[in-house]
């Protein structure tokens, strides 16, 4: 999340988002904040039960059960001269899949 007063970034702190830019703060607003450290770096995970305001959609049919929109999202799997996959999440039944 961006700060709405800078643009600087916003970092979690207990119950709230705070930027270390301005000093601007916002209480969550029913998300969950998880922070892992891993190998020397901070990871930050923003859990939101509803994807509708995380991730963007497309219009592909799902292999599971032919709904025609989902929630994608690109991954660097290989090395960086090959080309990222698409990883497809369905809107209805929450089918996962992978397009190379």
């Amino acid at each position: 999340m961006f700060c709405p007063k800078c643009k600087g970034l916003m970092y979690p702190k207990e119950d709230s988002i705070i930027c270390k830019r301005c000093g601007y703060k916002k209480e969550k607003e029913g998300k969950t904040i998880v922070v892992t450290k891993q190998k020397e770096k901070e990871l930050t995970v923003l859990e939101d039960g509803n994807l509708n305001n995380v991730l963007p959609k497309t219009k592909i049919k799902c292999p599971k059960c032919g709904n025609n929109e989902a929630f994608w999202i690109l991954r660097q799997m290989r090395g960086s001269d090959e080309p990222e996959s698409r990883f497809y999440t369905c809107t209805k039944c929450k089918n996962k899949w992978r397009e190379d």
